[in-house]
């Protein structure tokens, strides 16, 4: 894999950020601590479910449950807003990568599971025999269905429920105008932000295969870089640890590289 020579340089690297505004503040904190400078340019949005009948039918039978798998943050903020309501206990709970396990212990709830590798396909085995087993997965509209399908086929009852959506946000006039003008990396924290980003740039007559200054593509983990991958961009790097700390990492040594 080649990298531009301007990466030997890392004391001005422009990073682009792309998940949500209100997400983005301690990554861009940690990003100026190590010497970049982040660029604020959300292209997703999380906007809970109205009326979300299907949720609130699962919290009022939630003794129905044996498991709850949290695959992310959103998912675990806007299901214990509308469980404080409720006085059901709670079954046990599993939760994909540190940021969803921190999350639920703001709820001060501790996840009972947390796979080494935070992908929802390596969370199966930390349930047990699921034979029999109702699992309720609150999750976002474009979920992959990996996990869903690995619990039916070993023959547990899998309820994916939809509780909130990812939509492509107005584009930052300042953050076009970076990408304009060239940066350095471009990070991507879900698949939803490459396809959200795509979007976006081609809107405002950009290529995104073919940007200024050639960026590198850091992704938070290997589904998003496929994600990536499959959209066309081939300058890409993944982060070892899934987090935005994993992102920060990479960046870190691209001096080496």
């Amino acid at each position: 894999m080649k990298f531009s020579s301007w990466l030997l340089n890392i004391d001005h690297m422009k990073v682009v950020v792309t998940r949500p505004r209100a997400q983005s503040t301690s990554f861009a904190s940690a990003l100026r601590a190590a010497g970049f400078e982040p660029i604020f340019f959300p292209v997703i949005e999380i906007r809970p479910m109205e009326n979300n009948t299907e949720l609130g039918q699962a919290l009022e039978n939630l003794a129905k449950y044996d498991w709850i798998v949290f695959t992310s943050a959103n998912a675990v903020d806007i299901f214990f807003e509308q469980y404080q309501t409720q006085e059901t206990p709670l079954p046990y709970i599993a939760a994909i990568g540190p940021k969803t396990a921190e999350a639920l212990r703001r709820f001060y709830i501790e996840p009972y599971f947390i796979p080494a590798e935070y992908k929802a396909e390596d969370i199966l085995p930390g349930l047990g025999d699921v034979r029999g087993k109702r699992i309720l997965l609150p999750q976002a509209e474009l979920a992959r269905k990996v996990l869903e399908d690995a619990i039916i086929t070993a023959g547990g009852f899998a309820r994916a429920i939809t509780v909130y959506h990812t939509i492509p946000t107005t584009p930052d006039d300042e953050g076009l105008a970076a990408l304009r003008s060239g940066v350095d990396v471009i990070t991507f924290t879900s698949p939803s932000t490459v396809q959200n980003f795509f979007t976006i740039v081609r809107q405002n007559k950009l290529d995104p295969l073919n940007l200024p200054n050639n960026p590198l593509f850091a992704c938070i983990g290997p589904i998003t870089e496929q994600a990536a991958r499959e959209a066309g961009l081939t300058n890409l790097a993944a982060a070892k640890e899934y987090t935005t700390e994993g992102l920060i990492q990479i960046l870190n040594n691209l001096e080496a590289l």
